[in-house]
């Protein structure tokens, strides 16, 4: 199994891509903590120690700095130490042209969507260090590489998770430490699925490959970067977008 005997945190890991990250991670392994603000996590988590996988909940919040040091904790305690971070959690922006710019909004999606990432960062890697390395990843976006009209504070969130993921690599590339990023397109989540048929048409004709991801497909991409097989892989962003960045 890819991650077998791994120990990893997921943020963001109630649902959409993060539960599928859950998932997968399970299967090839590894023991789970699952931290989310929904408390679908726990659902989630019990789902998978019910089908014999080892797996927890912890509630945080990424922007609470108290809250996600004790979610690295309780993966120490209750399993030992921590190999994987998978920084996944993050919100949308209340889009709109800059000049209509709310500051409120654009506080908070920075707070959670770059500030959280790099709190994730920050207690991981202590706790990586204390056990002799491990592996992390961070998401990023599409947006992080291409602009996108009324994008604002997630644009320029997601364009500074792929330089803090860079920083973080550099600065423990010889201590054991990988730091990787993922960069998704539009993937068929629950929240993609309410959105107008229209709106979702758009989004297809600018998928070279024709259709959106789907949630397992970044799960995939994820672990693998997670993985010993990626053991000469850091500060690289993976384009998981079915072509869209290469038009």
């Amino acid at each position: 199994m890819l991650l077998e005997g791994k120990i990893a945190v997921v943020t963001g890991g109630a649902s959409g891509i993060g539960a599928a990250i859950a998932r997968l991670f399970v299967v090839e392994g590894a023991k789970i903590v699952i931290g989310d603000l929904a408390e679908s996590g726990a659902e989630l988590a019990a789902e998978l120690a019910a089908g014999g996988f080892e797996a927890a909940f912890q509630r945080v919040d990424v922007t609470d700095e108290a809250e996600v040091a004790a979610l690295m904790q309780v993966a120490v305690a209750r399993f030992g130490r921590l190999d994987i971070l998978v920084a996944n959690a993050g919100i949308p922006e209340r889009k709109s042209p800059i000049h209509e710019l709310d500051l409120a909004d654009w506080r908070r999606v920075i707070d959670v969507d770059l500030t959280g990432v790099a709190l994730c960062n920050k207690f991981a890697a202590g706790a990586m260090l204390a056990t002799g390395g491990g592996a992390i990843v961070n998401m990023a976006s599409i947006l992080a590489h291409v602009g996108q009209e009324n994008s604002n504070a997630y644009s320029a969130a997601k364009a500074a998770v792929v330089n803090l993921t860079r920083s973080v690599a550099l600065t423990y590339a010889q201590r054991g430490i990988r730091a990787n990023c993922v960069s998704p397109g539009y993937v068929d989540t629950p929240l993609l699925a309410k959105l107008p048929e229209a709106t979702r048409e758009a989004m297809l004709v600018r998928q070279p490959v024709g259709r959106l991801a789907r949630p397992d497909e970044i799960a995939e991409v994820v672990a693998f970067l997670a993985s010993d097989k990626a053991s000469i892989i850091t500060g690289a962003c993976i384009n998981a977008d079915g072509g869209y960045t290469a038009i």
